[in-house]
């Protein structure tokens, strides 16, 4: 723009001195001083302020009303757009943070709940593993005390018949000692002999 208002102002002052130079030659001393004043920047004649100005101003009002009607309206759209976009941010993040929390709570109960289950799930076990066991330990009770009962019945009927046996071989022993010796056997004598020595043996 620079360049061009230099260019401008300079094609201006040749034009101008070569209509004074033209003018001194043809003698016209008027048009040679109106040649001498024209010289100098056109912004800066009076006779055409009007004009710039009507321009300046028009040119003003054309810039208003573009900023005003194009350029303001799109760079406010733009920005309510991108503040409508953090606001919806903003309350998506703030939403998203509320779920978390009520994730976190959710997990927090279901942990809780589960811990709680199974510890219940634990003493139901273990109360049926001790009923199991008393059951198992009452039945080894009973089994163990019918065995002894037998047992003792067993060596009840072993001893008696033992003592029968004893009795039996005691009495054949003392009848052949009896006979040995010259004597006559009795049978009830032998009987009554044999059983005296044993309850004694016995006591």
């Amino acid at each position: 723009m620079i360049s061009l208002l230099q260019e401008a102002a300079t094609h201006a002052v040749e034009h101008s001195e070569d209509a004074a130079a033209a003018a001194v030659a043809h003698g016209d001393a008027a048009d040679a001083a109106h040649a001498a004043q024209s010289t100098g920047l056109p912004q800066l004649d009076l006779s055409t302020f009007a004009n710039q100005i009507f321009w300046l101003v028009l040119c003003l009002l054309v810039l208003y009303w573009v900023l005003a009607k194009v350029a303001l309206p799109r760079i406010a759209a733009v920005i309510s757009d991108r503040q409508g976009a953090v606001t919806g941010d903003l309350m998506a993040a703030e939403e998203f943070k509320q779920k978390a929390k009520e994730a976190e709570a959710a997990y927090d109960k279901a942990l809780a709940d589960a811990r709680s289950e199974a510890q219940k799930i634990v003493a139901a076990n273990r109360a049926e593993i001790q009923k199991e066991l008393d059951q198992a330990i009452a039945h080894a009770d009973a089994e163990i005390a019918a065995r002894t009962a037998e047992s003792e019945k067993r060596i009840n009927e072993i001893r008696e018949s033992a003592a029968t046996n004893a009795r039996e071989v005691a009495r054949d022993v003392t009848a052949e000692l009896v006979r040995t010796f010259g004597g006559n056997v009795d049978d009830a004598a032998v009987d009554r002999a044999v059983d005296n020595r044993m309850k004694g043996a016995m006591q």
